[in-house]
Protein backbone atom coordinates (compact mmCIF):
# COMPACT_ATOMS: atom_id res chain seq x y z
CA UNK A 1 0.00 0.00 0.00
CA UNK A 2 1.47 3.53 -0.70
CA UNK A 3 0.74 5.65 2.28
CA UNK A 4 -1.25 9.33 2.26
CA UNK A 5 1.81 11.96 1.44
CA UNK A 6 1.51 14.35 4.42
CA UNK A 7 4.00 16.48 3.03
CA UNK A 8 2.09 18.20 0.22
CA UNK A 9 2.03 21.47 0.79
CA UNK A 10 -2.55 21.22 0.74
CA UNK A 11 -3.11 24.91 0.93
CA UNK A 12 -1.78 25.51 -2.72
CA UNK A 13 -3.06 22.57 -3.95
CA UNK A 14 -6.24 21.59 -5.92
CA UNK A 15 -6.83 18.13 -6.12
CA UNK A 16 -9.16 18.43 -9.29
CA UNK A 17 -6.56 20.11 -10.99
CA UNK A 18 -3.67 16.99 -9.84
CA UNK A 19 -5.38 14.19 -9.12
CA UNK A 20 -2.11 12.64 -9.83
CA UNK A 21 -1.16 13.70 -6.35
CA UNK A 22 -3.60 11.88 -4.39
CA UNK A 23 -3.22 8.55 -2.99
CA UNK A 24 -6.09 6.60 -1.05
CA UNK A 25 -3.71 6.12 2.28
CA UNK A 26 -5.45 4.12 4.94
CA UNK A 27 -9.11 4.89 6.30
CA UNK A 28 -9.57 8.81 6.26
CA UNK A 29 -5.85 9.78 5.76
CA UNK A 30 -6.17 13.25 4.29
CA UNK A 31 -10.03 14.04 4.57
CA UNK A 32 -9.66 17.22 6.08
CA UNK A 33 -6.92 18.28 3.94
CA UNK A 34 -7.50 17.63 0.38
CA UNK A 35 -9.16 20.66 -1.83
CA UNK A 36 -11.70 21.52 -3.11
CA UNK A 37 -13.56 18.10 -2.06
CA UNK A 38 -13.19 18.56 1.50
CA UNK A 39 -14.66 22.41 1.20
CA UNK A 40 -17.68 20.53 -1.38
CA UNK A 41 -18.07 17.64 1.40
CA UNK A 42 -17.81 18.69 5.02
CA UNK A 43 -20.86 21.32 4.66
CA UNK A 44 -23.03 18.30 4.20
CA UNK A 45 -21.21 16.10 7.29
CA UNK A 46 -23.01 15.64 10.43
CA UNK A 47 -24.15 13.10 13.12
CA UNK A 48 -25.34 13.87 16.27
CA UNK A 49 -29.15 12.06 15.39
CA UNK A 50 -29.56 9.11 13.39
CA UNK A 51 -32.24 11.76 11.44
CA UNK A 52 -29.17 13.81 10.52
CA UNK A 53 -26.82 10.97 9.85
CA UNK A 54 -29.28 9.89 7.66
CA UNK A 55 -29.82 12.74 6.03
CA UNK A 56 -25.91 13.75 5.77
CA UNK A 57 -25.08 10.07 4.55
CA UNK A 58 -27.29 10.56 1.87
CA UNK A 59 -25.94 13.85 1.08
CA UNK A 60 -22.54 12.62 0.62
CA UNK A 61 -23.66 9.63 -0.81
CA UNK A 62 -25.30 11.39 -3.71
CA UNK A 63 -22.04 13.51 -4.09
CA UNK A 64 -20.09 10.37 -4.18
CA UNK A 65 -22.56 9.18 -6.93
CA UNK A 66 -22.17 12.39 -9.11
CA UNK A 67 -18.16 11.92 -8.59
CA UNK A 68 -18.89 8.52 -9.89
CA UNK A 69 -20.24 9.60 -12.92
CA UNK A 70 -17.77 12.45 -13.58
CA UNK A 71 -15.03 9.55 -13.20
CA UNK A 72 -13.65 12.40 -10.77
CA UNK A 73 -12.11 9.27 -8.29
CA UNK A 74 -10.20 11.46 -5.97
CA UNK A 75 -13.86 13.29 -5.22
CA UNK A 76 -15.28 9.56 -5.01
CA UNK A 77 -12.84 8.66 -2.56
CA UNK A 78 -12.97 11.80 -0.16
CA UNK A 79 -16.94 10.99 -0.11
CA UNK A 80 -16.31 7.97 0.91
CA UNK A 81 -13.54 8.94 3.42
CA UNK A 82 -16.30 11.53 5.04
CA UNK A 83 -19.13 8.95 5.23
CA UNK A 84 -16.12 6.46 7.08
CA UNK A 85 -15.49 9.53 9.28
CA UNK A 86 -19.35 9.95 10.05
CA UNK A 87 -19.27 6.47 11.05
CA UNK A 88 -15.88 6.34 13.58
CA UNK A 89 -16.59 9.71 15.18
CA UNK A 90 -20.12 8.59 15.76
CA UNK A 91 -19.22 5.10 17.45
CA UNK A 92 -16.28 7.69 19.17
CA UNK A 93 -19.11 9.57 20.49
CA UNK A 94 -21.11 6.70 21.72
CA UNK A 95 -18.24 5.42 23.63
CA UNK A 96 -16.70 8.31 24.72
CA UNK A 97 -18.27 11.00 26.33
CA UNK A 98 -17.23 14.32 24.58
CA UNK A 99 -15.74 12.46 22.16
CA UNK A 100 -12.29 12.80 23.47
CA UNK A 101 -10.76 9.49 22.74
CA UNK A 102 -7.11 9.93 23.91
CA UNK A 103 -5.13 11.67 26.97
CA UNK A 104 -3.96 15.41 25.80
CA UNK A 105 -2.93 17.47 22.91
CA UNK A 106 -2.01 16.34 19.25
CA UNK A 107 1.67 16.35 18.69
CA UNK A 108 2.29 19.85 16.86
CA UNK A 109 4.37 17.57 14.26
CA UNK A 110 1.36 15.22 14.10
CA UNK A 111 -1.33 17.50 13.69
CA UNK A 112 -4.03 16.56 10.69
CA UNK A 113 -3.17 12.97 10.86
CA UNK A 114 -5.14 10.10 12.11
CA UNK A 115 -3.51 8.25 15.55
CA UNK A 116 -2.61 7.87 18.78
CA UNK A 117 0.50 9.32 18.59
CA UNK A 118 1.96 7.97 21.53
CA UNK A 119 -1.07 9.27 23.74
CA UNK A 120 -2.84 6.67 25.66
CA UNK A 121 -6.12 6.01 24.72
CA UNK A 122 -8.53 6.88 27.47
CA UNK A 123 -11.18 4.33 29.11
CA UNK A 124 -14.66 4.26 27.84
CA UNK A 125 -16.58 7.15 29.81
CA UNK A 126 -19.66 5.93 31.37
CA UNK A 127 -22.26 8.76 29.84
CA UNK A 128 -26.37 8.22 29.83
CA UNK A 129 -27.50 4.55 27.80
CA UNK A 130 -30.36 7.05 25.63
CA UNK A 131 -27.21 9.19 24.38
CA UNK A 132 -24.84 6.28 23.78
CA UNK A 133 -27.47 4.74 21.64
CA UNK A 134 -28.33 7.99 19.83
CA UNK A 135 -24.75 8.05 18.31
CA UNK A 136 -24.83 4.24 18.11
CA UNK A 137 -27.90 4.42 15.61
CA UNK A 138 -25.89 7.01 13.76
CA UNK A 139 -22.60 5.26 13.39
CA UNK A 140 -24.63 2.31 11.95
CA UNK A 141 -26.35 4.69 9.64
CA UNK A 142 -23.25 5.95 8.31
CA UNK A 143 -22.06 2.46 8.34
CA UNK A 144 -24.53 0.98 5.85
CA UNK A 145 -23.83 3.87 3.34
CA UNK A 146 -19.79 2.96 3.40
CA UNK A 147 -20.27 -0.11 2.82
CA UNK A 148 -22.30 0.62 -0.30
CA UNK A 149 -19.57 2.79 -1.26
CA UNK A 150 -16.49 0.38 -0.96
CA UNK A 151 -19.29 -2.63 -2.56
CA UNK A 152 -20.00 0.07 -5.61
CA UNK A 153 -18.76 -1.49 -8.38
CA UNK A 154 -17.95 1.53 -10.42
CA UNK A 155 -15.73 2.46 -7.26
CA UNK A 156 -14.15 -0.45 -7.45
CA UNK A 157 -12.96 -0.08 -11.29
CA UNK A 158 -12.33 3.55 -11.12
CA UNK A 159 -10.18 3.02 -8.21
CA UNK A 160 -8.20 0.30 -10.23
CA UNK A 161 -7.66 2.46 -12.79
CA UNK A 162 -6.75 5.29 -11.39
CA UNK A 163 -3.94 3.73 -9.06
CA UNK A 164 -2.41 1.88 -12.16
CA UNK A 165 -2.78 5.30 -13.56
CA UNK A 166 -1.10 7.47 -11.13
CA UNK A 167 0.07 5.56 -7.90
CA UNK A 168 4.03 4.47 -8.07
CA UNK A 169 6.90 4.82 -6.31
CA UNK A 170 8.51 7.53 -8.38
CA UNK A 171 5.07 8.99 -8.35
CA UNK A 172 6.48 11.94 -6.00
CA UNK A 173 9.91 12.46 -8.30
CA UNK A 174 10.42 16.37 -9.63
CA UNK A 175 7.56 18.70 -7.87
CA UNK A 176 7.68 21.68 -7.95
CA UNK A 177 8.93 23.51 -4.14
CA UNK A 178 5.96 25.44 -4.39
CA UNK A 179 3.83 21.25 -4.33
CA UNK A 180 5.52 20.55 -1.08
CA UNK A 181 5.21 21.93 2.57
CA UNK A 182 8.22 23.75 3.73
CA UNK A 183 7.53 22.09 7.33
CA UNK A 184 5.87 18.75 6.24
CA UNK A 185 4.37 16.27 8.87
CA UNK A 186 6.52 13.96 10.39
Amino acid sequence: MHEFNYHLNFDALDFREHPELYRVGRGEQGVLLVEPYKSEILPHWRFATPEIARASSQAIYALFLDYLAKNDFVGADMARKFIQMGYTRARRYANHKGGKKYDGAVPATKKGQSGAHGREQLPQQSQDLQNAQIKAEAAQIFKQTWDECRANPDYKILKKQFEAKYVNDRQYDNLPKAFLREHPFL
